[in-house]
């Protein structure tokens, strides 16, 4: 029990940055290993290669978003059990959650090979990338139940406070991911599938990795009993999980709008786009962590009725994220041109045109990154309340916004127009969640 983390006591600061770091360590070889594939993909394999896995983008977030949403919205249950000291509710919750995971994996693998060529059809696909990005998303679509697992498993052990296993999981799916794009892809020549392939096999590690430490943790060991369905933990764990499964998906059909309108604007243009979608993640790595942490933290004290504990948390929340998102807005605006070099080869005249949309795009996100991380602390809080329907709304704003700017804005703007429809989409969604949370604290705690 010791790698747990008990969020009731202690300075809500402290807590936080000390749950949040391994996990935004944990983050960054995420990350490092997604733009190693990049980087591979485009000097290894070449520029319309790099525009197949930007084609894929929104489809392949799609993918992870609805194992992340339906595992993070359980994790809620589990957190406020661990809080409340409710052992044996906790071990009825993971059992059933796994029920529920295992239908979710069936139904996910039957619609998800369906959808891909058509949807790839209706963002307007160039026909030269086509089929390097139906290719990448069937292996990554067969390989959901990996994904599935070990995103509950990453996300039962951060309910309980522990961040430092999916550290170490996310080190060795890194490392492994690396070393396998360098054997498939510069020295097996299997492009774009060795990728896709690599990713699975990487996430296979990680989640080896969780389990084997889930050993030591008495309170996560379950029976038969355990995964017995009751039709009313059943329905309450549907009521956290699929607002945020539902929350993911229709961001991602928003990013797919965009994604079509960028499609339409060439195969550079949509190179340009995905070297800078490729860096998002570094952009947020730090805004998701603390997302985790709050949540956790959120989840344990409203489980054990510590309301005022929560409004300390979420103002040192806030502090932190901001103070994060400046450093960072700071660091790519100065290194951005360096970093984004890396993803790109090939003829010189296309290399230049590629690098500038790309930095274009990224100083304009890096001016505006700070809406972001306030998104996240006032989602996650909500979340961390057992709310999971007003970050769905919240989805939703970020649905509309990203639409209307992605479909109005190039009519007056050009390719300029496109480049603000994320901008507008994360101010929508900051706004009605920053509302809505200290609406909710207050009629918590009566101010």
């Amino acid at each position: 029990m010791e790698k747990t983390r008990n969020f009731t006591e202690g300075n809500p600061a402290k807590l936080l940055i000390f749950f949040a770091l391994p996990l935004m360590i944990g983050n960054l070889f995420q990350q490092m290993y997604t733009l190693v594939d990049t980087i591979i993909v485009g000097q290894g394999v070449g520029v319309e290669a790099l525009a197949s896995l930007g084609a894929s983008e929104w489809l392949s977030w799609l993918f992870f978003g609805l194992a992340t949403g339906l595992t993070q919205g359980f994790s809620i249950l589990f957190s406020q059990y661990y809080g409340a000291g409710k052992y044996e509710d906790l071990k009825k919750t993971i059992g059933n959650a796994l029920v529920l995971s295992a239908g979710a994996v069936c139904l996910m693998i039957f619609l998800g090979q369906l959808m891909i060529a058509p949807a790839l059809r209706l963002l307007k696909t160039p026909d030269n990338i086509f089929a390097g990005a139906e290719l990448y998303l069937r292996i990554l679509w067969a390989g959901i139940p990996i994904t599935l697992l070990y995103n509950f498993a990453s996300a039962l052990l951060r309910a309980l406070g522990d961040s430092k296993t999916p550290l170490v999981a996310m080190v060795v799916a890194a490392l492994v991911n690396i070393g396998l794009d360098l054997l498939f892809v510069m020295g097996l020549h299997l492009g774009i599938a060795g990728a896709a392939g690599a990713t699975l096999f990487a996430q296979g590690c990680a989640l080896f990795a969780c389990l084997w430490a889930m050993r030591s943790l008495g309170c996560v060991h379950i029976d038969r009993t355990h995964i017995v369905p009751e039709g009313s933990m059943l329905k309450r764990l549907l009521f956290l999980g699929v607002p945020v499964m539902f929350q993911n998906t229709i961001i991602s059909v928003g990013g797919m709008v965009v994604q079509s309108v960028v499609n339409g604007f060439g195969f550079l243009f949509v190179a340009g786009f995905t070297a800078t979608n490729k860096l998002y993640g570094l952009l947020e790595v730090a805004a998701t962590s603390f997302g985790y942490a709050i949540t956790t933290y959120v989840a344990q004290n409203y489980g054990a009725g510590n309301y005022e504990r929560i409004r300390k948390g979420i103002r040192s929340g806030i502090i932190i994220s901001s103070v994060t998102a400046l450093a960072i807005s700071l660091l790519m605006l100065v290194f951005g041109r360096a970093i984004l070099s890396l993803f790109v080869s090939g003829n010189p005249e296309e290399t230049e045109q590629v690098l500038l949309i790309a930095r274009h795009y990224l100083n304009i996100m890096s001016y505006f990154l700070i809406v972001l991380y306030a998104l996240y602390v006032y989602r996650s809080g909500l979340q961390g309340l057992g709310n999971t329907v007003i970050p769905m709304l919240s989805g939703l704003a970020e649905f509309m916004m990203r639409v209307t700017a992605a479909i109005v804005f190039p009519r007056f703007l050009g390719q300029e127009g496109i480049f603000y429809a994320e901008i507008l989409a994360w101010t929508g969604a900051a706004v009605l969640l920053g509302v809505s949370y200290y609406v909710v604290i207050g009629q918590k705690t009566g101010k």
